[in-house]
């Protein structure tokens, strides 16, 4: 089966891939606003793909550069954020599998990244349908998040952090893991049990939520 493409009109209404084109153009300013916009995002989403935050910031900002000096040749057949995220997940591929050749890092609840508690409590929460069974210190959801996250292969955890925090739809996620809807739907699915297991200490008993 073919990768999924991405919605043929999305690129054409993505106000971002607007002002990549005016980047393409010459325009310094709206490149700066496209930066300004996904940094942070992009810093906290490569945070919880390769485990350190410094890494992470490296990282974007070869992303951004990677994008910068492409920029005469971009085409908008989609939108601007799939383009970056599969740019960035292509990179953090690289970087993962460099770092597993030399040793193995474990990361510490300081360095869980930028994303905050809210996304946090909406993993362990929407996972298991239910509310944290106590308040955790922001620092331990983050922590306790992360070490589900980190135990996901690398497909499921890009479409776990693009579904619930870049709220990317399935289309949009295939489009940058270059598979297939069903594919993506299968990852999620299968993402979503193996973070129920482990988030399960963490949560009240009761009946699991809907995954939909």
């Amino acid at each position: 089966m073919k990768p999924t493409r991405a919605e043929p009109n999305a690129a054409a209404r993505d106000p971002d891939a607007k002002l990549m084109l005016r980047a393409k153009q010459g325009d310094e300013v709206a490149f700066t606003q496209l930066v300004t916009s996904y940094q942070d995002r992009l810093v906290g989403v490569l945070t919880h793909l390769v485990q350190d935050r410094q890494a992470a910031e490296d990282l974007a900002q070869e992303v951004f550069l990677k994008i910068y000096k492409a920029r005469h040749g971009y085409e908008p057949t989609a939108k601007f954020s799939t383009y970056l995220f599969r740019i960035a997940n292509n990179l953090a591929s690289n970087r993962r599998r460099d770092v597993g050749r030399k040793r193995e890092v474990t990361l510490v609840g300081s360095d869980s990244g930028p994303l905050g508690a809210r996304p946090a409590e909406q993993i362990l929460a929407e996972t298991s349908g239910m509310m944290p069974a106590r308040q955790f210190a922001r620092i331990e959801i983050q922590a306790v998040v992360q070490d589900a996250l980190s135990t996901l292969n690398e497909n499921q955890r890009m479409a776990v952090l693009l579904h619930k925090f870049e709220e990317m739809s399935y289309i949009d996620i295939a489009a940058t893991l270059d598979t297939t809807v069903s594919a993506v739907k299968s990852l999620l699915s299968r993402a979503r049990e193996n973070l129920r297991v482990k988030l399960e200490p963490y949560v009240t008993q009761g009946t699991w939520g809907s995954q939909d």
